[in-house]
C-alpha cells in the first residue's frame, strides 16, 4: 500500500511539473514570403523577460542575426509584406502581466532583403479614445497587410470593479513611416462590436 502510494505521488508530481513547463513553450520556427523570410527563437522560460533571437533567411549575405530582451512571453508570428514592397516583414506576438492578459507587439520590417529594422507599435494606454474599456484580453492577427487587434470593452461599476460590456472593440493598424527613416504602426480604424452571445 505504502509502494503504490510513493508511485502515486510521484505520478501526480510528474503530471505538475510537464503541465507547469508546457506553460511557457519555447518558440523555434522559421517562416518566409517567396524565398526570404526569418528564424525566430524564443526559450519563453519567463513570464517577466526572455531573449529573442531573429536570424534572416534568404537575405543577402551581409545581414545578420539580432537578439534582444523583451518583457512578457511569446505566443506566435506571422509573416507577411506589411509594406507592399515585395520583401517579407515579421510581427511576433507577445503577452504579459498576471495570466498572461496583456498583449504587445514587435514588428520586424526586411529593407530590400539587406537587413532588419524594427517597426515601433503604439502603447493603447496612450491613446485616451482606445484605452477606455481596455483591460487585456488582446487578440492580433494579420490580413492582408493589415494588423488587426481586438479585445473585450469593460465598463467600471466603481472604483475597484469593472465588469464585461458585452462589445469587443476592433482595432486595424497599418505600417507607416515615422521619425527619421523608422517604420510605426499607426491605428487607421476602430469600431466597436456586440458580442455574438
Amino acid at each position: 500500500m505504502g509502494l503504490k502510494k510513493i508511485i502515486l505521488t510521484l505520478l501526480v508530481s510528474s503530471c505538475f511539473l510537464l503541465s507547469a513547463s508546457a506553460q511557457y513553450k519555447k518558440v523555434d520556427t522559421t517562416m518566409k514570403l517567396g524565398k526570404a523570410g526569418y528564424r525566430l527563437y524564443c526559450n519563453n522560460k519567463s513570464v517577466d523577460k526572455n531573449n529573442i533571437t531573429i536570424t534572416p533567411v534568404g537575405f543577402e549575405s551581409g545581414s545578420r542575426e539580432i537578439s534582444f530582451e523583451v518583457k512578457g512571453k511569446v505566443a506566435k508570428a506571422e509573416v507577411d509584406d506589411l509594406n507592399n514592397d515585395g520583401f517579407p516583414d515579421m510581427v511576433i506576438y507577445l503577452y504579459t502581466g498576471v495570466g498572461n492578459l496583456f498583449g504587445n507587439v514587435i514588428g520586424i520590417m526586411s529593407n530590400s532583403n539587406t537587413d532588419m529594422r524594427p517597426v515601433i507599435f503604439p502603447d493603447i494606454m496612450d491613446d485616451p479614445k482606445l484605452k477606455i474599456g481596455y483591460k487585456g484580453y488582446d487578440e492580433f492577427y494579420l490580413v492582408e497587410g493589415s494588423l488587426m487587434r481586438k479585445f473585450p470593452i469593460y465598463q467600471t461599476i466603481d472604483s475597484t470593479q469593472s465588469v464585461p460590456s458585452g462589445s469587443v472593440r476592433q482595432i486595424q493598424y497599418r505600417v507607416v513611416p515615422g521619425e527619421r527613416e523608422s517604420m510605426k504602426f499607426k491605428v487607421v480604424r476602430s469600431y466597436e462590436v456586440k458580442k455574438a452571445q
